[in-house]
């Protein structure tokens, strides 16, 4: 008699078991409304989690649960369990919706002309809820100095993200940076400045308290204006020993008032470019 209750008892079970189950939707898109079926029959208590969300309700089996776009926001993974004496449970993936925003980045904001590899950029697509636009897309971007295209290149996400690499132009001045995904557009702009002094070339003329010496206008090696504050370090070297100026670019040249009565050799260096050598006579 005991084995018969505990076959009966089984079978029971199993037969509630059958009898109660639940269906999840294939695929939700965020923010959409979705529903959830039951079969069986009584009253069960279901439970709902997910990225940000936890609810508990109770349900009558064999009727349709309604999830509401507020509930399903956020993408990700959310598990479904439904108890009634026992439990059924199933999962279901919420993908973002389409994209909304642009976010772009761009490195660094200034940049030296004439740099390889010296301007990176990544862009990732948004949805309304601000989940991540995991889909693969092409995101098409552009680098622009005034009318003059530097980069045009499109670049296909990988886990919601797209990234460009490339040298800095020629010219100093400002350049924009445009990242396009169909009709949305973000924009960011970034300072290139001269590169390093090149063909650094200097004079000198005897003053009443010493010698002047100071350079011509200071371009780097595609001709831009090298930045104002750079330092230019002067030498004079001459019998009584040697002495050295620093002095910042001014409105394109550097100049210095050296102390020297004997002859002396002139010359001059910014970074690692060195100038020509000019000889400056004793003074009378």
């Amino acid at each position: 008699m005991r084995w018969l209750t505990l076959i009966c008892v089984t079978l029971c079970l199993a037969g509630e078991s059958r009898a109660q189950d639940v269906h999840v939707p294939a695929s939700v898109i965020a923010g959409a409304e979705a529903t959830i079926s039951t079969t069986g029959s009584g009253n069960a208590t279901l439970y709902l989690l997910g990225p940000g969300l936890s609810r508990k309700s109770e349900v009558s089996l064999g009727t349709d649960v309604q999830l509401s776009s507020q509930e399903l926001r956020n993408a990700g993974h959310y598990l479904v369990v439904l108890c009634s004496g026992v439990c059924r449970s199933a999962n279901f993936y919420v993908s973002a919706a389409p994209a909304a925003t642009l976010a772009f980045l761009v490195h660094p904001s200034r940049v030296a002309v004439s740099q390889g590899d010296a301007v990176s950029g990544v862009a990732l697509a948004f949805d309304r809820y601000r989940n991540l636009v995991l889909a693969p897309a092409n995101i098409s971007f552009q680098i622009r100095a005034g009318s003059i295209l530097l980069l045009s290149k499109s670049s296909r996400t990988q886990d919601g993200v797209a990234w460009f690499r490339t040298a800095s132009g020629t010219s100093a001045g400002i350049v924009q940076a445009t990242a396009t995904l169909d009709d949305l557009s973000a924009r960011r702009a970034l300072q290139q400045v001269a590169s390093d002094p090149c063909n650094l070339r200097i004079s000198g003329q005897r003053t009443s308290t010493g010698i002047l010496v100071q350079t011509e206008p200071v371009r780097d090696c595609s001709g831009n204006p090298v930045t104002d504050g750079t330092i230019v370090t002067f030498t004079a070297s001459g019998a009584s020993g040697k002495s050295t100026v620093d002095a910042p670019i001014k409105q394109g040249v550097a100049q210095a008032q050296m102390k020297a009565s004997g002859a002396v050799s002139l010359s001059a260096a910014s970074g690692v470019v060195m100038g020509n050598e000019v000889r400056i006579g004793a003074q009378p």
